[in-house]
């Protein structure tokens, strides 16, 4: 298809695209429309900024104009699921959008507001209803929504509603649907998670993908820094300062870390703001429009609470934090390069985020340009463990529709056998700090380890302390080798 005409949408809907000035669809467009139009459920895959809200959402217009009929209290005809609530915003603005000419009843459902109105706005049945999970959930149980009307169901960002834990809340809200509906996925990336769920979810789908999976934009041009990790603040307002910069997001992998991170900038002088899921939705929106607006040059967010952000004039996305869901990484540079424009993706990486770099590099299937930074750039990664994380659905960070994926650690991969953080030594290997009981203990156990033959002769030289020692410790190791006479151990 070449045009939106070409599709044969309702006259109320070509007139607002063509206000809207839209003229060629996009690759997704193209070839979910057909489909959604000919009333078969779809698994649609494209990366972000491709336009998979108007994918759906204009035949689903069109379904409603084809056929209208009154609405049942508290029912909607068509749920659109979304993980944040930015997201959920924007998504219904597409709607009223192309929609404007048509007298649809739409709604937000979505938590961090009173829920006062939008038990208001179900009160007479709706056509569209937007919603994330959690507050859905909450009017489902004081019977402010019924679900038994529901024509269409939407679930957009799919893969990022199971990475916060939605998938209870999901399965739950499904089970009120009726069983003869269309569903309609939608999703930047297609883990097997998704896959499986869609299985059971989807009846005899089409699937259209017009990227591969996992796939990044080719518009974006990407690079790694290796650096320490107590010099990343440093680092970030270097580059903030060296780059010819547009409109910059930053991210972190936890609410936490944004703070740290903005409180940082306004101190060198670099203004800038954080949205992550402890800040208010009257705060998010402010700073949402002041971003949009140019007015905020710099915005720090977490994975969660930047799904929602559709600005065209990103130019650079900053990993402050490498994600640790490979996923997270693609989601996360397709803010920038949206609408056809070219963008710059940087990552910063410490030797503790190395296997999470991998990950990523694995999931895209190309290396990333590195440059090293590091003062020891000898000194070896540990092995972080990437996960997707378990969050407990509403017990977890589902309910709040913002808290990083993370949780309270924010991901990062635990030190293992007392491992310490890059730059810092045990206290008895610090210059002039002396410990000579706990240097003894030290050489007493290599030595207890190391057999005897292998210590050579300056072992046999050790202090009669040290000696007294190793065979105190040697007594007491669990494992002996046999001897003849040990009438007790054969018994055993």
């Amino acid at each position: 298809m070449t045009s939106f005409n070409d599709f044969g949408l309702a006259e109320p809907i070509t007139r607002a695209l063509t206000e809207a000035k839209y003229v060629t669809p996009t690759p997704i467009q193209s070839d979910a429309i057909p489909v959604v139009l000919a009333g078969r459920d779809i698994m649609g895959i494209a990366q972000t900024g491709t336009g998979k809200t108007a994918a759906f959402a204009l035949p689903i217009l069109n379904r409603l104009a084809a056929n209208r009929k009154p609405l049942e209290k508290k029912s909607p005809r068509i749920l659109v699921l979304s993980p944040t609530r930015e997201l959920s915003g924007q998504i219904l603005d597409s709607f009223r959008t192309y929609g404007r000419y048509m007298r649809l009843q739409t709604a937000l459902v979505i938590g961090g507001v009173p829920m006062g109105r939008q038990v208001r706005d179900l009160m007479n049945g709706l056509d569209v209803l937007v919603a994330t999970p959690g507050r859905l959930i909450d009017l489902m149980r004081s019977n402010g929504v019924r679900l038994n009307q529901v024509e269409v169901l939407v679930l957009d960002e799919a893969d990022r509603m199971l990475d916060m834990g939605f998938i209870h809340d999901i399965r739950n809200i499904v089970s009120k649907l009726p069983k003869e509906r269309q569903t309609l996925f939608f999703s930047a990336t297609m883990p097997r998670e998704i896959a499986d769920l869609a299985a059971h979810m989807l009846n005899d789908p089409v699937r259209v993908a017009v990227t591969p999976v996992a796939s990044t934009a080719e518009r974006i041009a990407q690079s790694v820094i290796l650096v320490d990790r107590a010099a990343k603040p440093t680092l970030l307002i270097e580059t903030l300062r060296a780059e010819a910069m547009g409109q910059t997001l930053v991210f972190t992998r936890t609410k936490h870390g944004a703070d740290k991170v903005v409180r940082s900038l306004n101190h060198a002088g670099i203004s800038a703001e954080a949205i992550h899921g402890n800040k208010s939705q009257n705060q998010r929106e402010r700073v949402l429009a002041g971003f949009r607006n140019g007015k905020i040059r710099t915005l720090v967010a977490t994975d969660i609470a930047a799904r929602g952000i559709d600005v065209t004039g990103i130019s650079h996305v900053i990993n402050y934090d490498l994600p640790n869901v490979p996923e997270s990484y693609v989601h996360r540079i397709g803010r920038t390069a949206r609408a056809g424009a070219e963008g710059i993706a940087i990552s910063f990486c410490d030797h503790e985020e190395m296997a999470y770099l991998r990950g990523i590099e694995k999931l895209i299937r190309m290396p990333i340009p590195v440059t090293d930074q590091r003062t020891a750039p000898h000194i070896g990664a540990t092995p972080a463990k990437h996960h997707r994380p378990n969050n407990g659905g509403r017990n977890g960070n589902g309910r709040n529709n913002g808290r990083n994926a993370s949780g309270r650690n924010g991901g990062q991969p635990q030190r293992q056998n007392g491992e310490r953080p890059h730059g810092q030594q045990a206290r008895g290997g610090e210059p002039g700090n002396q410990q000579p009981r706990r240097n003894e203990h030290h050489r007493n156990d290599q030595n207890r380890r190391a057999p005897a033959a292998a210590q050579g002769p300056a072992a046999a030289q050790g202090a009669p302390a040290e000696i007294a020692g190793v065979a105190f410790m040697q007594q007491r190791e669990p494992r002996r080798p046999h001897r003849g006479g040990d009438a007790n151990r054969n018994a055993r």
